[in-house]
């Protein structure tokens, strides 16, 4: 069966192609009579307007898209919500595409934006895509990449300082009198890892007694981080440290489950524990979390603006926003 079209609605309504095309775009120039016998005839042919035909013609699309690294990870939803508060006030909607970390699902949804003619493309990547951005912006797609810094690649970002957020939450365990400090690690290829670990490292180069020990989980769920404390917990007492630095917190919350479920291990009296993102799992945890904070909201709505300013002013230069974190400070780091 053919959907009904546009000539379909204005044989109904006995009025001309040019009348329907006003009544759904430029209702004052109509008469009401004329308007009510309009979406009548749309409500009997069950009519339904081809928003992609009319935005391609129009040379802008009502639709932005959006990648993400894990839409599992709270921090990702509330960012994408961000996203979507901004875009709802100019009457814009947000695709999101969830990469799961593949770089062929990321390329995908790439391509599909590309073909979609989206307004513009937010995207939160997995490796190295300034290349890929590139060519979307020199076919006047404008992209923006969000939760990493990529100063000098001729792409505007909004972040966070990851290295300040790893040095903030090492620094604070170790003002706890913790020196045993393992940092639990997953995916260490991804960017904001690596500079969570750096700043870690940094925290603790300046304490001559302090220790820093790489633990490398699967990937970065609570599952991961749940094997991980198993891990830590078949250990020794004595080869075991004494505080946890997860990079985000669904490791975090693993880590923590794996050692309060046992009730051999006490945090923070054994173990302090520190995550990072400042999901709303951390407060609601069984020992509330101490973690890192990440404006998650503001990132996905500063950057959906930036987009906008762009797509509007095509010779604006790539522009780079940095938020700094903060520390949260809650029980089970012990301060």
């Amino acid at each position: 069966m053919v959907a009904p079209g546009i000539r379909d609605v204005a044989q109904r309504a006995g009025v001309s192609v040019g009348t329907v095309s006003n009544v759904l775009n430029r209702p004052e120039r109509v008469t009401p009579a004329t308007v009510e016998r309009v979406h009548a005839a749309i409500a009997e042919l069950g009519f339904v307007r081809n928003d992609a035909a009319r935005q391609l013609r129009a040379g802008r699309s009502g639709t932005v898209g959006l990648v993400v690294l894990d839409v599992r990870n709270p921090f990702f939803t509330e960012l994408a919500r961000g996203a979507e508060d901004a875009a709802a006030e100019h009457g814009l909607a947000v695709i999101l595409g969830n990469s799961d970390e593949s770089p062929e699902r990321e390329a995908a949804y790439l391509d599909l934006f590309d073909e979609q003619r989206v307004r513009g493309v937010l995207i939160s990547p997995l490796g190295d895509v300034s290349e890929r951005l590139a060519r979307l912006r020199s076919r006047g797609t404008p992209t923006v990449v969000v939760d990493r810094s990529v100063a000098g690649s001729g792409l505007s970002s909004v972040s966070v300082d990851d290295v300040a957020g790893g040095e903030l939450a090492v620094r604070h365990l170790l003002e706890q009198g913790r020196r045993r400090i393992a940092v639990l690690v997953g995916r260490p290829g991804i960017r904001q890892v690596a500079d969570r670990l750096a700043g870690a490292r940094r925290a603790a180069a300046g304490v001559s007694d302090a220790t820093i020990e790489v633990v490398e989980a699967d990937g970065l769920t609570v599952l991961d981080g749940r094997r991980a404390g198993e891990q830590l917990l078949s250990r020794s007492v004595d080869a075991r440290p004494d505080a946890v630095f997860a990079v985000n917190d669904l490791l975090a919350v693993g880590v923590l489950q794996a050692l309060v479920m046992t009730g051999s291990v006490r945090v923070p009296g054994e173990i302090a524990l520190v995550g990072y993102d400042d999901i709303d799992f951390a407060a609601a945890a069984v020992v509330p979390l101490t973690s890192v904070r990440q404006p998650s909201h503001l990132i996905g709505a500063t950057a959906l603006r930036m987009l906008l300013e762009e797509s509007d002013d095509s010779g604006l230069e790539p522009r780079t926003v940095v938020f700094q974190p903060e520390l949260v400070v809650r029980a089970s780091s012990g301060g």
